[in-house]
């Protein structure tokens, strides 16, 4: 897809179509009088108002541009970032079936900054992922803008190709997306950015590290594991340093403790967080964010065969906690376990992040429409939970009383891996918590954010690439 812009409307190109923002009440978000012969007669039949969510289709003779859309954004007043994704998402998801390229007119407001709201909600929404089809998904090839700010759309256009890498990995086949794939493109990543310095242990490595539970699940699969480290140091005269842990489970039957029918076949997109911090990594780069940040992802595949290890036993993590298995399918906080220990004891960074698709429990407590957050620290959770404002990739705070440590208490090791159904996505957490020491820490849920079942505004159904924008947000903000 080309992203261009037109320094004012006399100057636009050539389109097959042309997007104008209304506020409630007929009133045109820009400057008008150029145009007003495409929208006038529209206005005086009173089929488009302008209020929030409309949106109106015409076909004006001898325009510009064949198809013009009105799109509302209800009063100026009640304006939002996230109205104007919704707004300019819905009309490109409209025009990727009719037209290639189109001409996106901002609105004049000055309630708030508006290119980079509305370049996220029209380029997310032109995403398509059709590797797997015979018959290929249309989309608009080319976005043009009128007089947007130059440097919000570069920035914007970064991200959300960092979203595009994030969902297409999400999207494509477990048999593709393996352990070993995922580090051939940490490696290629390094290879585009200079920033980025890339580390990956393969099972002989993860062995002689310790990595005993990373190890332990990866027992039952064919495909070797992966320990996966990026390292970039956007300011190196700084000593602050944060770290990013991503699951990257690529594909999860379950294990012994196998899944149903009915609980797998998604199951390629339990390696969503590995995804995001990928992604995230990938967006902090091209940005040039000055901050200094080390990836980490633990991935491997949590299958079935003779070596697949078992419920009832007990194996040693990386820290040297033991841990009794009560459950193979809670795998991805073995993994995630292990990789918080390691960057903990390798990097001593200042504040540590991971993201899971780790509980069906938080899709029970939450829906699809906000992540789980558990964190101890609360300036660190209240820039989390800014940052999820900022980009609508909201979160919502558990809590992690201690309280809940007792429904994981072993009788044969230091601690279970799972426990009752009651409270499982703060169990997650209380289980990562026994392995973070002091070090501040949060961990993001995003196990009904990250795969959805429905078509959500600028998202398709299924691969969200839920976190790269929350977390690039929350990173640019540490740099200031």
């Amino acid at each position: 897809m080309v992203v261009s812009s037109s320094s004012s409307l006399a100057k636009r190109k050539k389109a097959d179509a042309l997007i104008l923002p209304f506020f409630a009440g007929k009133k045109p978000a820009f400057a008008a009088k150029s145009l007003s012969t495409l929208f006038t007669t529209v206005l005086q039949s009173g089929d488009f108002t302008g209020k929030k969510k409309e949106m109106l289709c015409h076909y004006p003779k001898g325009a510009k541009e064949p198809r013009v859309i009105l799109i509302g954004l209800g009063t100026e007043k009640e304006l939002t970032k996230e109205v104007l994704r919704r707004s300019y998402a819905r009309a490109v998801a409209f025009l990727k079936e009719k037209a290639k390229t189109v001409n996106v007119v901002l609105p004049e407001t000055k309630e708030m900054e508006v290119t980079f709201a509305v370049a996220e909600g029209a380029l997310l929404a032109n995403y398509v992922f059709d590797s797997n089809k015979s018959e290929k998904d249309k989309y608009l090839s080319t976005m043009n803008f009128i007089d947007p700010d130059e440097e919000a759309l570069k920035k914007c256009q970064k991200i959300c190709e960092s979203v595009y890498f994030t969902r297409n990995l999400i999207f494509s086949n477990a048999d593709d997306i393996t352990p070993t794939f995922l580090g051939k493109m940490a490696k290629e990543l390094a290879s585009e950015h200079k920033t980025l310095k890339v580390t990956v242990f393969g099972r002989n490595e993860i062995v002689k590290e310790n990595l005993g539970l990373l190890e332990a699940v990866s027992r039952g699969a064919h495909e070797d594991p992966a320990l996966i480290i990026l390292e970039y140091r956007g300011n190196p005269k700084s000593k602050d340093l944060s770290a990013l842990v991503g699951k990257g489970v690529t594909y999860d039957t379950g294990g012994l403790n196998l899944k149903p029918t009915g609980g797998m076949e998604t199951m390629r997109d339990d390696m969503s967080g590995a995804a995001a911090v990928l992604g995230t990594m990938r967006a902090i780069a091209s940005l040039g964010l000055p901050v200094n940040v080390i990836g980490v992802i633990g991935a491997t595949e949590n299958a079935i065969g003779p070596k697949s290890y078992k419920p009832g036993d007990v194996y040693r993590s990386y820290s040297g906690v033991m841990v009794e298995i009560g459950n193979t399918d809670a795998e991805g906080r073995l993994v995630l376990a292990d990789a918080i220990s390691y960057v903990q004891e390798k990097y001593a960074p200042k504040r540590i992040i991971d993201i899971a698709t780790l509980t069906g429990g938080v899709v029970v407590a939450l829906g699809e429409e906000v992540s789980g957050l558990m964190c101890e620290d609360d300036s660190l959770a209240d820039a989390l939970m800014e940052a999820g404002q900022e980009t609508y990739e909201r979160l919502c705070r558990l809590p992690l009383y201690e309280e809940y440590n007792d429904l994981l208490k072993s009788k044969v090791a230091d601690i279970k891996n799972s426990g009752p159904r009651k409270a499982s996505p703060i169990t997650g957490g209380i289980f990562l918590k026994k392995f973070v020491g002091k070090t501040k820490w949060a961990h993001i849920d995003i196990g009904g954010t990250a795969f959805p079942d429905s078509l959500k505004p600028y998202q398709p159904v299924q691969a969200t690439g839920v976190g790269v924008r929350l977390l690039t947000a929350f990173l640019e903000k540490l740099a200031e």
